[in-house]
């Protein structure tokens, strides 16, 4: 198997486990858990930018303005997001988690047209206008607006738009995003832990080492998706980026019984058939211009 598409399953396949390890961790209050992400997170890419003699470019990449106030954006983004994923799935509700990630790819075309004057075409439109309506949907039967479904492809999808602007590479903007949160993940940490609320060090090594390893598992699916990214076309990475939150509503469905009926099924139907149409019309026309652009 191509190794670009193998580290796209791998990135995906344990962005779809996430909910398991988050829940082992459900005794820790989610801010803690934020904190302990951003700050292992940090620790683990700087020790991957010092290995591979990267230092002093880093520091080179980051020192113009532009560059800071950009990835203060996107290091906002993916701490809110952070935030809003692992108490949703602490909270019972991992199936609607893995609704944010599914309408995401459609929440991104509507930020282009926004964002970047994109304009849609028309078979663009009937997914997009499909999926609002199983939101909607949503909205009626829960008796409340899915806010953990759009604030997870709300922060996403403008975190992803932010990246497109972003000047740096991967590593070294994932570094940097950490880096920018790491002074006030770190204080927190050593506030609550001096208050006797923290978490770490508890005395339970399991506890300990699951915190201190959120670094690694947050950091290597986003390294092996970067390295994907760069080796698999557009349109392979389009298909794979549903195996995450296919996972997460399997194991929120299966593994911790969480409701799923009748309601729920036509309004993750409309987001599903949404998901097809678009994924179809997109795959044509790519290649069509493929066509074109070979003649």
């Amino acid at each position: 198997m191509n190794k670009g598409i193998l580290s796209g399953i791998c990135a995906y396949l344990l962005w779809g486990l996430f909910p398991i390890y988050w829940k082992i961790l459900h005794q820790v209050p989610p801010v803690q858990i934020i904190g302990h992400r951003i700050v292992w997170s940090f620790i683990f890419l700087i020790i991957i930018v010092i290995l591979s003699k990267q230092w002093r470019n880093l520091r080179t990449a980051v020192k113009s303005k532009k560059v800071f106030g950009i990835y203060m954006i996107a290091s906002s983004l993916l701490t809110v997001n952070w935030f809003v994923y692992v108490w949703g799935v602490n909270a019972g509700r991992i199936v609607e988690t893995s609704l944010g990630y599914f309408i995401n790819p459609l929440f991104s075309v509507l930020l282009g047209v926004v964002f970047l004057k994109e304009k849609l075409r028309l078979m663009q439109w009937i997914p997009v206008t499909l999926a609002a309506a199983g939101v909607i949907y949503l909205t009626i039967d829960y008796g409340r607006v899915p806010w953990i479904a759009l604030s997870l492809a709300f922060t996403f999808g403008l975190y992803g738009l932010v990246k497109k602007i972003a000047p740096l590479d991967s590593l070294f903007g994932l570094t940097f995003e950490t880096a920018i949160a790491f002074p006030i993940a770190l204080t927190y940490l050593i506030f609550v832990t001096a208050q006797g609320t923290g978490s770490f060090p508890q005395g339970n090594a399991a506890n300990d080492l699951l915190l201190a390893a959120t670094g690694i598992i947050t950091s290597v699916p986003l390294l092996l998706f970067a390295y994907a990214a760069r080796n698999i076309p557009l349109s392979a990475v389009g298909i794979l980026q549903y195996i995450a939150p296919s996972l997460q509503f399997l194991i929120g469905v299966a593994v911790y019984h969480e409701d799923f009926g009748r309601p729920d099924m036509i309004g993750f139907g409309l987001v599903w058939t949404a998901l097809l149409i678009f994924s179809i019309e997109s795959a044509r026309n790519r290649s069509r211009i493929n066509a074109e652009f070979k003649t």
